[in-house]
């Protein structure tokens, strides 16, 4: 828009001075600038003021004064003179009329036919009539904006066009705006101006004379503006417009940018007023025009990017052009590049006079021998850093093709060779990714020299700059890195590194870096160099997530998976083992891959031609120097060196190398040096409940490990992972625990000794007192700090099972030993198993290990037999046993596999040359493992149920009460009448009042014993079918149905029970089922009572005279319970009654006894049992009728059929009466 470069334009001065309206700023102002803003100074004049104040009108005086000795104020005097609602009313009868006309140009009501031409007229026309003349010419330019559809147009008008009347036409559309603001929108208006030449000098004027309108204008220029403004001549003619506006207005220039940049409209708007931008105070770091340009290309609003990468690549279709605002861009940013190159570098800067933009470099910029690696200054390393960084975005992004001396001076500041900073060495890790980026920029012989040896000063120059910068993560790592991938042709995580690094993601072609790869792997990194390199580089001292960038730990990460060392027979053993040592908070992402890579490349040979080219395992030596102290009482938390971690990495590491282990017996076992396992010694040596507790606390700093290592326990240490140990950890670690401890306020209170503990168990029960007192204090210390004590605690647990001992010191040190099992699980139970070992043993000092207790979890019920009557110690040993079952097929399974791949191979070596032999070991060995974890189990659960029947001496004591005892005085207040509940509460009281106590030791032994049941059952339901199968003593069927929940399952196999051939096996099933009716009346329960009752009547037929009577004397009081459960069964039961009672009665009346007509009575009880009452008479006539039945029982007692047919005859009476008490 050359048209208005003449024209004298609103200075920032004189705006400002009209933002703020500054009298003393105004006068100051020259004629010619003071003529541009008169129309809003003679309307401030003239109009009447809103602000009433003094200092206002001290300042309209002074206005007033100002225009006093200008001439053009009269003009726009007569102008304010005229009738504006006369005039708005003709102008809007007008746009009527051209809107029915179609927009032509025909009658106006506001100019008629004219004489003589419209300057002329203008000319010699009065106020009104040039306000008319130039309100039509605006309103027709209005219109025809508005019906263009967005197509740009010029229009041609002689009054606008006219250098002659330009003061006064200006001077008239103020004015018109001004006082028309509803028929003129100051943004339309804008619009409209750009499409008449000299527009941009109009749309000045009328902004400065309204300053508040400056946003508002500029915004509406934005939104409808094109996208790519330089497209088009209408989007140069608007973002001059803008431009200008900006340059009288420059304190809202970046405000306008980023309306720019919101809008996604003027993308060289944007760019012009960056370039037009001169901060207050120069930022010697990085320019404005990197950081604008950074911020749209590498910022997160992907929109914006596509936006201003579309503008470059527009831009760059079109012919070079010195008004194009991209070149502007180029040639700055390639000003701002020499600006900062080392001067042997480039002689001569770019000046503003060449003549086609060209930059004139030295010839001898990359021949200059010496002179021309001088050093970049450190001044300039970040402002280097962010240009490199922006060319790789405009290159790699917006597709920017550089020149050549773009490309030329490009290759010349990447190597540059920066000071020993940290900057400068974020500088040559940017350059040498650039470099890999866009290879491209190295395309002469020279510059692939200068390329070589700038990489070789890298590779010598590494050691120094780490050490000078003081940073861990250096350029070194990434040349190694990249070599690595380049040796194992990844060549897409070079790609992937190059873009992190950048912080960007650009598309790189893999065939591009063939070049790079060759001059890496023949000319500077072969590869037994990268592997005698790297095992030669630093650990990183305190890794941790903290440090970013490329650590040697990725380097041997990535030289491990390509099997780099062991090809060159170098060892890594030690610098790994240094490195997860160096670890700390937060772990760092790359450690537990290290670990694991580590791992196959010991178990896994590097080739199947070498089987021996493996790594060497850390000694176990070296994994108990980390483990030394890492537990242990006061202070023993920081008594290790190595950080927790540092032990939690070692621990996962030896974990995974023993699962892996497992995993790979097949393949081992045609190596002849085989890995070994770590020993179960060193196992023990480790706190892994103690680590893994610390792992559970710091979750967020740890990443993964916590879950990778409960993973780890929860397949090889099962019993470490039960989950009412987890349960039981919140008890210990949570807030009430906390709030306990902070109680100890002297040092006191934790400063007994281990012979003081024992002294004090020594001296039971006359020093209960204190033994009391000490527990209670160390039940106040952390688990950790209770570590030195458990020798003491557990030692002495024999003693707490003699006479006189209170409850409340067995409890503590229930206490006490759960506290210790969170952190020392495994080596507490064994000392525990060895302490309560019968006082018999102890004389010989049987000492079971870890070993011995996987192989044979019963030794922990071998125990002294008072401990099954002291319920904490029972409780104790019920967890131990639990623990162990769990170890124990774990500890099986390991075994079974490794044995089983081991045998496998010496066979399949042994049968070389044979065939048709089966390969059947395995599935046998497999079987007899289940056999004998089955066997364990079962085994187990058997002793636990004989635990829980009383000895003789129990029953004596408490009147034959038996093991029944615990169900009939959980049912005894729901099974009768009020005076049912009353009498068993009485019940209830005397043997309270003769046993000292409802909740007896052997009451409380049997709940623990079947809560532990449940959990089998629940974890393992094929341990139930079997333990049933084998079946148990009857006594203990109520206990077992009340106490176990899970024992409902029974319905499912009480059918394959039943038809077992043995005779005892049925007994056992219907009295099972019997119990479970009564306690699950369910629907599946009422079909298995069916099935039941069917399988006596089939056996009634089939069972001789003994068998009969032994099975249903015993089976016989069942029925009761399946009528009382189920009333719809009262028809069958008494139907198999009958027919009992008829086999029975037959085979007594064969041996010609005279007995009660028991046929008779039956039936007649079958047909009316509401009948029964009579018959059964009061309690008392009840009582008569059992002692005539005992008597008659004695008088036939040894006839087996007699006393079967009594036995009926009271099972009848029992579901009569249970019926009647029902009905009440």
């Amino acid at each position: 828009m050359s048209d208005s470069a003449d024209l004298q334009f609103v200075s920032p001065y004189a705006f400002e001075a009209m933002q703020k309206v500054d009298v003393a700023r105004l006068a100051a102002l020259s004629d010619p600038e003071l003529r541009l803003l008169l129309p809003c100074l003679v309307r401030m004049a003239l109009c009447a003021p809103a602000d009433q104040s003094k200092t206002w009108a001290q300042d309209k005086k002074l206005i007033l004064r100002l225009l006093s000795g200008v001439e053009a104020v009269n003009s726009i005097v007569a102008l304010l003179s005229v009738d504006f609602h006369a005039l708005e009313q003709d102008a809007r009868k007008e746009q009527q009329l051209r809107h029915k006309a179609g927009g032509s140009n025909g009658e106006s009501m506001l100019v008629s036919q004219l004489q003589r031409g419209l300057t002329l007229e203008f000319e010699h026309s009065d106020p009104l009539h040039r306000l008319r003349l130039a309100l039509s010419e605006l309103l027709a330019i209005m219109n025809k904006v508005a019906d263009s559809s967005g197509e740009f147009f010029l229009k041609s008008s002689e009054l606008f066009e006219s250098p002659v009347y330009l003061d006064e036409l200006a001077d008239v559309l103020c004015i018109l705006q001004a006082e028309l603001p509803s028929l003129l929108p100051i943004i339309e208006v804008a619009e409209a101006l750009l499409h008449v030449r000299n527009g941009e000098w109009f749309l000045c004027l009328l902004v400065a004379n309204v300053p508040d309108s400056f946003n508002e204008v500029c915004r509406g220029l934005i939104k409808s503006g094109e996208r790519q403004d330089e497209e088009s001549v209408g989007g140069r003619r608007r973002t001059e417009a803008l431009r200008q506006l900006c340059q009288m207005n420059p304190t809202q220039a970046l405000n306008i940018r980023a309306m720019v940049v919101e809008e996604c409209h003027l993308p060289g708007l944007g760019v012009a007023l960056t370039l037009d931008y001169k901060p207050d105070s120069a930022d010697e770091a990085v320019s404005p025009l990197v950081s604008f340009v950074s911020g749209l290309l590498l910022g997160t609003n992907s929109k914006v990017r596509t936006w201003f990468g579309l503008f470059i690549r527009n831009g760059q279709q079109r012919k070079r052009e010195s008004s194009s605002v991209l070149w502007q861009m180029r040639r700055q940013l390639l000003l701002e590049l020499v600006a900062i190159l080392p001067r042997s570098r480039s002689s001569h800067a770019p000046t503003d006079t060449d003549d086609d933009d060209d930059i004139t470099l030295a010839s001898g910029g990359i021949r200059g021998g010496s002179s021309a690696y001088s050093g970049l200054r450190a001044e300039h390393v970040v402002k280097a850093s962010a240009l490199l960084r922006l060319y790789c975005a405009l290159m790699g992004i917006a597709g920017l093709r550089p020149t050549d001396e773009e490309a030329e001076q490009l290759l010349q500041l990447m190597t540059s060779r920066p000071p020993a900073t940290p900057a400068g060495v974020r500088f040559v890790s940017l350059a040498f990714c650039k470099l890999l980026a866009f290879p491209t920029l190295v395309s002469t012989p020279e510059q692939e020299q200068l390329m070589v040896m700038w990489l070789s000063w890298m590779i010598k120059e590494e050691e120094y700059f780490e050490s000078a910068a003081g940073v861990s993560a250096s350029f070194g790592e990434m040349l190694l890195l990249v070599a690595m991938y380049f040796h194992s042709n990844q060549l897409s995580a070079i790609i992937e590194l190059v873009c992190s690094t950048l912080g960007m993601k650009i598309a790189i072609k893999p065939s591009s870096l063939s070049k790079m790869k060759t001059i890496f792997t023949q000319e500077i990194f072969t590869e037994q160099v990268v592997t005698a390199h790297a095992v030669r580089v630093p650990v990183t001292n305190n890794l941790s997530a903290n440090i970013t960038g490329f650590l040697p730990v990725h380097c041997i990460y990535q030289l491990l998976r390509s099997r780099a060392f062991t090809k060159h027979k170098v060892s890594i053993k030690d610098w790994i083992f240094r490195q997860l040592c160096e670890s700390s908070n937060p772990l760092h992402t790359q450690l537990l891959p290290l670990i694991d890579v580590y791992i196959n490349s010991i178990l896994t040979p590097a080739s199947k031609a070498n089987p021996e080219a493996t790594n060497q395992p850390i000694t176990e030596q070296e994994i108990l120097n980390v483990f030394q102290g890492a537990t242990g009482g006061d202070g023993g938390r920081g008594r290790s060196r190595f950080s927790i971690t540092a032990q939690l990495l070692i621990l996962y590491y030896i974990l995974s190398y023993e699962e892996a282990l497992l995993a790979n017996t097949k393949s081992l076992a045609q190596m002849q040096k085989k890995p070994k396992s770590y020993s179960a010694a060193l196992m023990d040596h480790i706190p892994i409940k103690f680590l893994i507790g610390q792992a559970q606390g710091l979750q967020k700093e740890l990443g993964g490990l916590h879950s990778a290592l409960l993973r780890l326990l929860a397949t090889n240490y099962p019993h470490l992972c039960m989950v009412e140990d987890w349960l039981r950890e919140e008890e210990v670690t949570g807030t009430l625990p906390l709030l306990r401890r902070i109680l100890i306020t002297s040092p006191a209170a934790c400063s007994y000794t281990h012979t003081q503990l024992q002294e004090a168990f020594q001296r039971l029960p006359s020093s209960q007192t204190r033994l009391l007192e000490m527990l209670e204090r160390l039940a106040l210390l952390s688990p950790s700090d209770l570590i030195p004590y458990a020798d003491a605690l557990t030692g002495s647990m024999g003693l707490l099972l003699e006479e006189g001992v209170p409850r409340k010191v067995l409890h503590t040190l229930n206490k006490l030993w759960m506290v210790l099992n969170t952190v020392m699980p495994r080596r507490l139970w064994v000392m525990t198993v060895n302490a309560l070992q019968p006082s018999i043993k102890l004389l010989r000092k049987p000492r079971y290990t870890q070993n011995d207790l996987m192989v044979d979890p019963i030794i922990v019920l071998r125990c002294d037999a008072r401990v099954f009557r002291c319920p904490p110690l029972m409780a104790i040993t019920l967890h131990m046993l639990n623990g162990y079952l769990l170890s124990s097929k774990a500890y099986l399974n390991a075994h079974l596999k490794e044995m089983a791949d081991v045998e496998r191979q010496a066979q399949t070596i042994s049968n070389l040359g044979l065939s048709g032999q089966p390969d059947t070991p395995e599935v046998t060995r497999e079987e007899l493992k289940n056999a004998l974890l089955s066997a364990q189990d079962s085994a187990a659960v058997q002793i636990l149920l004989e635990v829980c029947l009383p000895t003789a001496q129990e029953v004596q004591g408490s009147g034959g009460g038996g093991a029944d005892s615990l169900l009939q005085k959980m049912r005894g207040g729901a099974k009768g009448r009020k005076q049912e509940v009353e009498r068993a509460q009485l019940q209830l009281q005397q043997e309270a009042e003769e046993e000292g106590g409802l909740l007896s030791d052997l009451r409380e032994v049997q709940c623990l014993v079947c809560c532990l049941l449940h959990q089998m059952f629940i974890a393992d339901p094929n341990i139930a079918k079997l333990v049933h199968f084998q079946g148990y003593p009857q006594a203990l069927l109520p206990l077992t149905v009340a106490g176990i929940p899970s024992i409902h399952i029974c319905l499912d196999f009480i059918p394959e029970l039943l038809a077992q051939p043995q005779l005892e096996k049925q007994t056992f099933a219907i009295q099972l089922l019997s119990q479970l009716c009564t306690q699950y009346a369910l629907p599946k329960s009422l079909s298995v009572a069916r099935l039941a009752i069917s399988v006596m009547g089939t056996l009634l037929t089939v069972l001789t005279k003994e068998k009969r009577f032994s099975f249903f004397m015993a089976t016989l009081p069942c029925l009761a319970c399946f009528c009382r459960a189920f009333p719809p069964l009262y028809e069958d039961v008494f139907t198999l009654l009958v027919q009992v009672g008829q086999v029975a009665s037959s085979d007594a009346a064969a041996e010609e006894r005279d007995i009660d007509p028991l046929i008779a009575r039956l039936q007649y009880l079958k047909e009316r049992p509401q009948d029964a009452a009579s018959i059964l008479g009061s309690q008392s006539k009840l009582g008569q009728s059992k002692t005539s039945s005992s008597s008659s029982n004695t008088l036939w007692g040894t006839d087996p059929d007699v006393q079967l047919c009594y036995q009926i005859e009271s099972t009848f009476m029992d579901i009569i009466q249970s019926s009647i008490q029902t009905e009440h």
